[in-house]
């Protein structure tokens, strides 16, 4: 049988320390028989913590692949220093039957009589496609709700680590998440949870929260073609929530700029998503757009047969919650900011703000 997978490990030297926390690290590296140095992440769970002079292995396939957001190198071990063994927090494994598995302590495990036979008892739960919608969403649910606390659940469905997320750090930064819950393969989130049913619950039963987002970590996959993307979970998690009890709330990805055709006005991850995974009813949030842009929104959501099998909302999003959002560093989507794909960060704004206005009815304050 021909190989279809590879794992393109080189040998490097750690030049200086970038950046050094306890659950990542970013240096420079100089690759063996390589030209100049190069950017690597290392994270110290997996391979324990590096330091200048270290002689490395690195993981090079992103780089010599030229991929986007996971364009760098990966340390994979360190040659003369393995991490310090110590107790096991917990009988539950990440990244399983590979080299790397990690024994966490699931939630499931450490709360089952909050999370064992949990449902969502009606919390507003916004469900994404893509990474870059996770800081808009927070803040406009902060500004909506009156600051009630929001967590967020973050699949497997793109980057397993939960501290590459710059977006997660700022929010935490700023106070605007009650905590992070990593499911399935993805790790390092304040809640470890097998699945993402378990670990919607426990952001409700356990954090706490007023509020949710769920959605994929930083990196999606996509191979162009209409069901290799991993966006389609987010059809598949709207149908769940619904399962468990919550409040269903979808994010539109709109593009206005992105020189793939597919991703023009409504992307065709989201018509497929939502037209075709999703099952049960959810509520589908827009921005108040010039009338020409909606047209286009409505034709592709009415094809697609979005509009038959969901609720669709209009919102206007208040033009502080844009100009607070432009200021913020991490927003970006796929290298363009708030100025080049408005539309984007509106629907994700305008979603996050249907939310926290029903988070705060829950919570029997005023209509906003």
């Amino acid at each position: 049988m021909a190989a279809t997978a590879r794992l393109q490990l080189k040998p490097a030297q750690v030049v200086r320390l970038l950046e050094d926390g306890p659950e990542r690290q970013r240096c420079l590296v100089q690759v063996e028989d390589e030209a100049g140095a190069a950017e690597a992440l290392c994270y110290p769970s997996l391979t324990g913590p590096v330091q200048a002079g270290d002689r490395v292995w690195v993981n090079t396939a992103a780089v010599e692949l030229g991929l986007g957001s996971g364009g760098f190198h990966l340390v994979a071990a360190v040659v003369a220093r393995p991490p310090a063994p110590g107790p096991l927090p917990g009988r539950i494994m990440k990244l399983r039957y590979t080299p790397w598995q990690l024994a966490v302590e699931a939630v499931e495990e450490a709360h089952p009589e909050r999370v064992g036979e949990g449902s969502l008892e009606g919390l507003p739960v916004v469900v994404g496609a893509l990474h870059s919608q996770l800081l808009p969403v927070a803040l406009a649910f902060q500004a909506a709700s009156g600051g009630l606390s929001l967590a967020y659940v973050m699949t497997d469905g793109a980057a397993l680590p939960a501290f590459l997320s710059r977006s997660a750090a700022r929010l935490r930064e700023q106070g605007l998440l009650a905590g992070v819950v990593t499911c399935g393969h993805a790790f390092g989130g304040d809640l470890e949870a097998v699945h993402p049913a378990s670990g919607l619950v426990a952001a409700r039963s356990v954090l706490g929260a007023a509020g949710a987002v769920v959605m994929m970590g930083p990196g999606i996959v996509g191979t162009g073609s209409r069901w290799g993307h991993t966006a389609l979970e987010q059809g598949s998690l709207l149908d769940l929530v619904a399962a468990l009890g919550g409040d269903p709330i979808a994010v539109v990805r709109l593009g206005q700029h992105d020189p793939r055709s597919r991703h023009q006005g409504v992307s065709h991850h989201t018509l497929t998503a939502l037209g075709q995974v999703a099952a049960r009813p959810a509520t589908v949030v827009l921005p108040l757009r010039p009338l020409e842009e909606r047209r286009l929104w409505y034709r592709q959501l009415w094809e697609a047969g979005v509009l038959r099998r969901h609720r669709l909302v209009h919102l206007p999003v208040p033009e502080r919650l844009i100009q607070r959002l432009a200021q913020e560093p991490e927003a970006s989507t796929m290298g363009r900011g708030v100025d080049k794909e408005r539309a984007f960060f509106e629907a994700a704004l305008a979603a996050g703000w249907e939310a926290g206005r029903r988070a705060r009815q829950r919570q029997g304050g005023l209509n906003v």
